[in-house]
């Protein structure tokens, strides 16, 4: 990339990634980056900052061509040029940087790059840097662009990735927490480095990956904090390699950039010195001027500083710091690491409410309340299945995964084949029970998984109005809709449409067919039914106080004795008790007559799935034994061609003989 010269180009997003014959840079322009090149970073820029690359000091090399330097220890000296007098240039303002993500926004362009629209250019995307703040407001919610770092890590396994460790990181230079998130994976060569720091590069096409985008790691790392910087380790190629990139917000407004620079530099293992050397892309002035960048914005002072950086990496991975983290509304650090040492909160998004009732403090205890502010409650149902030998670690301690299905109570699996126009039919099955604790735990919804990846978390479909749904838990995994893409919701289709319908029949009919054994007063089923149940959740000892308002008590009997007499005085009341029987008669084989349908049709559908299931192998018997055959068909031709060839051995033995 380039951004000095007579006739530069548009800054690209990586900043040595230019392979073209270079222009030779003006002199004014060259006199002014002599001037401020050493100075404070408030002096730096944005179009002196990038790689001039004056050919008449460094040859260029032909393409693909990187040169191996040896590692120095001391900061790198610009290069000295001819300098000719010109205006001195413009102190910029002081930082204009707001610490509130959702106020720094706003952008000002210190001084547009005069060579960006110079004759001759190309027409290229230009991105200005204010779009990495737009771009990340995708992100509504902290722990959701954590997620979409947590994902990078899972689809590292298919690399051999083992573990992810989230944690915090103190920055050297002023001591604030930042955010520390490293993995074990493949890691990134230089190139693909460049393409995960750019818009819209993504490898991941196959359903073994979560992400596919290719824009997670811009938006995710830019809602966190206002800088990023990433190290990574690779051994893709014959030679091990090294590459450090930052992307920083601070950086670019404060020298008022007009494009993004992304300064990267990169490393590789040299088998003659047994140490890693530089690997210059280009040529030595450009590699200096980018670890210049890197040494005066990033957390590390020096280059011995960055590659210390990689010592407990091992012989891959990657490692990523968001360091100058985001404030929320009231000043205040929007992540929370000193509150609980084992676990990373939100904010003030805790708000517990002081009960000695230990129904209480379980519903407040649970899950589903505690992820909104909790990471580790939030990282442990994020994955339907944890890939074996993968660990998700947290400030120094795993993160158990929690599997809701185990919370529930009388569960039920409920078939669901959505109607997808054009493509075969799919078979959805949701699990659906009340979790235990209910109804005192008010918890309802359902827990939607997208590529095993947790997409709305307790999604509430149904009024809950007069209790009705209240406890009703579900899981399941729709992958015939697509997520949005801060992977937090699901793009409002059709197909969601539908999906949402059958969710809230779904806890409906299931509330309807079991709110008794809560201890709901069922109008469906007759007085006597429900004053058994209501007398069975007494000598169980149950607390339906919380749904007293929804109980008959008139229909409780307090004694074998006073059940007696309620039953004489309706046997021998007038016809209007008579009548009340039959009604109650009428209203059980009603409820019986539904119950026996939900079992019919639950009883169908799941003949229909085993039906299938039987037609899928009698095929796979029948592709199986065509294969059979073949192989048979070709082991007799392979056995006639043997034979074939050993006679004519022994024929030619013979001859020998007999010569």
């Amino acid at each position: 990339m380039r951004s000095g010269g007579a006739s530069a180009e548009v800054i690209d997003l990586s900043s040595d990634d230019d392979e073209e014959p270079v222009p030779v840079p003006s002199t004014s322009s060259v006199a002014v980056a002599i001037a401020i090149f050493p100075s404070s970073p408030r002096d730096i820029k944005p179009y002196e900052l990038a790689d001039v690359k004056p050919p008449l000091l460094y040859p260029p090399q032909p393409p693909g061509c990187r040169a191996l330097v040896p590692v120095k220890n001391e900061d790198p000296v610009p290069v000295p040029l001819a300098f000719e007098a010109s205006e001195p240039p413009r102190v910029l303002p002081p930082p204009r940087l707001c610490r509130q993500f959702w106020k720094s926004g706003e952008y000002v362009v210190a001084r547009r790059n005069p060579d960006a629209d110079a004759p001759g250019g190309r027409n290229r995307l230009r991105i200005n840097p204010k779009f990495l703040h737009s771009n990340a407001t995708s992100h509504k919610w902290a722990f959701g662009a954590i997620a979409e770092l947590l994902d990078n890590a899972i689809d590292e396994v298919n690399n051999g990735a083992t573990f992810v460790r989230v944690n915090k990181f103190t920055n050297p230079r002023d001591g604030n927490p930042s955010l520390l998130i490293q993995d074990d994976g493949g890691g990134m060569d230089p190139e693909a480095l460049r393409c995960c720091m750019s818009f819209g590069f993504s490898e991941k096409q196959s359903d073994a990956f979560i992400g596919q985008y290719g824009n997670g790691f811009k938006t995710s790392t830019m809602r966190l904090g206002a800088d990023v910087i990433v190290f990574t380790q690779s051994k893709f190629f014959w030679a091990p390699t090294r590459s450090i990139g930052l992307l920083s917000y601070t950086f670019l407004m404060e020298t008022g950039c007009d494009d993004v620079l992304v300064p990267t530099v990169d490393y590789q293992y040299d088998l003659a010195t047994a140490s890693y050397t530089q690997l210059l892309r280009h040529n030595q002035k450009l590699f200096s001027s980018n670890l210049a960048i890197l040494s005066k914005w990033s957390p590390f002072a020096s280059e011995a500083e960055l590659l210390k950086q990689f010592d407990d990496m091992g012989e891959h991975g990657t490692k990523i710091i968001v360091y100058n983290l985001w404030f929320n509304d009231d000043g205040d650090m929007e992540l929370d690491f000193n509150s609980d040492t084992k676990d990373i909160l939100i904010t003030g998004g805790e708000k517990k409410v002081k009960s000695n009732k230990p129904e209480k403090i379980a519903m407040q205890n649970y899950v589903a309340n505690r992820l909104r502010y909790s990471l580790r409650a939030y990282a442990s149902i994020l994955y339907l299945r944890v890939p074996d030998n993968f660990r998700i670690i947290l400030r120094g301690r795993d993160v158990e995964p929690h599997n809701v299905v185990n919370d529930l109570m009388y569960r039920e699996c409920v078939l669901y084949k959505p109607q997808i126009a054009g493509l075969t039919e799919l078979s959805i099955i949701t699990t659906i029970g009340f979790v235990k604790g209910a109804p005192d735990t008010d918890v309802q919804g359902f827990n939607v998984y997208h590529k095993n990846r947790l997409i709305t978390p307790f999604w509430k479909v149904a009024s809950n109005s007069y209790g009705k749904g209240r406890g009703v838990v579900g899981i399941l995994e729709a992958g015939f809709i697509k997520p949005t893409h801060d992977k937090q919701d699901f793009e409002k289709s059709v197909l969601y449409q539908r999906l949402e319908n059958r969710l809230k029949e779904m806890t409906y009919e299931y509330w309807g067919l079991h709110c008794h054994r809560l201890g709901y007063d069922n109008k469906a089923l007759p007085k006597a039914s429900r004053a058994q149940y209501r007398a069975k959740q007494i000598d169980a000892g149950s607390s339906p106080a919380s749904a007293s308002h929804q109980l008959l008590a008139a229909d409780i009997p307090t004694s074998s004795r006073t059940q007696s007499n309620i039953g004489l005085k309706r046997n021998f009341n007038a016809l209007g008790a008579i009548t009340e029987i039959k009604k109650h008669q009428t209203k059980h084989r009603d409820v019986i007559q539904r119950k026996r349908f939900s079992e019919h049709k639950t009883l169908t559908l799941e003949n229909d799935r085993l039906r299938d299931e039987c037609l899928q192998y009698e095929e796979s018997a029948k592709q199986l034994t065509v294969k059979e055959q073949k192989l048979r068909h070709q082991i007799a031709e392979e056995r006639k061609k043997y034979e074939k060839l050993l006679e004519e051995l022994k024929s030619l033995d013979v001859k020998l003989e007999i010569q």
